[in-house]
């Protein structure tokens, strides 16, 4: 099953990705759970039109969360970093904003 149009659900932007970013050339998204490594390669080469070189992924466990006295979880997230090609020009997430 392909899940290139729901594999990415949303770029991670924190101090991390952002050094990685700029020094490394890699970008950090938050994925689907059920997206291979091939279905988040086609939809980053795709969606942003670059050439990616690798794709690693993070499984990462949700979080007990306490509001007052009722405990819940939050949900398992799953993170993957994908390393451009070298010499592409970086991503910009949010053009015309």
């Amino acid at each position: 099953m392909s899940l290139r149009s729901h594999s990415l659900l949303r770029p991670v932007i924190t101090e991390k990705s952002t050094l990685l970013k700029e020094k490394e050339g890699v970008l950090c998204f938050e994925v689907s759970r059920r997206a291979t490594k091939i279905d988040i390669r086609r939809a980053v080469e795709e969606q942003y039109k670059v050439k990616v070189a690798t794709v690693r992924t993070v499984r990462v466990p949700g979080k007990v969360a306490r509001v007052g006295r009722f405990e819940g979880r939050k949900s398992d997230r799953r993170k993957a970093y994908v390393r451009l090609v070298p010499g592409q020009k970086s991503v910009e997430y949010y053009t015309g904003v």
